[in-house]
């Protein structure tokens, strides 16, 4: 009982145990996807600007991504949902992201002009999430010291890899 055939395999069937859990990992999803059309506007913006530039955008935003996932994944799993939908809920929302890079790099082609005026947009969006929610929740929650290493630590490995690209 609770599993069924499916592609010839077998495969656990979801059942939801803790539903405010699986709320929450919606709703983590659905801001992460809102999130991620952002960062994608940066990386086809930095691309638009300089191939280099883009890829280190896109590197330095990968690498925050991975946690960014995890922290989708995490409550839904442990909301019931099985291992494989839950990363791929994840992955739908991480979707959002080439999307945007994707839209921003065509819109960009024919408007090149607005190409500073859209790396500043992304990056203005991304530093009022930074300050406005996300530092301000995590200090509330006691973590003052683990914020201010994420954020030393954060730095440091952009400074690395602006070293790594040239830019």
């Amino acid at each position: 009982m609770g599993r069924r055939w499916q592609y010839g395999r077998m495969r656990r069937k979801t059942i939801i145990t803790d539903r405010q859990l699986w709320r929450t990992g919606v709703l983590l999803a659905v801001g992460i996807t809102i999130h991620n059309i952002p960062e994608g506007i940066a990386v086809g913006a930095g691309y638009m600007h300089e191939p280099t530039f883009g890829m280190f955008v896109a590197m330095a935003i990968l690498l925050h991504n991975i946690p960014e996932g995890i922290a989708t994944a995490l409550p839904l799993c442990k909301s019931g949902m099985c291992r494989w939908d839950s990363f791929r809920v994840a992955t739908l929302s991480g979707l959002a992201e080439p999307i945007g890079a994707l839209l921003a790099a065509l819109f960009l082609k024919s408007f090149s002009g607005l190409i500073p005026g859209a790396l500043a947009f992304a990056g203005g969006v991304m530093v009022f999430i930074t300050l406005d929610e996300l530092i301000p929740a995590a200090r509330q929650h006691g973590h003052q010291h683990a914020v201010a290493f994420g954020i030393i630590i954060g730095a440091i490995f952009v400074f690395v890899l602006s070293g790594v690209f040239g830019v």
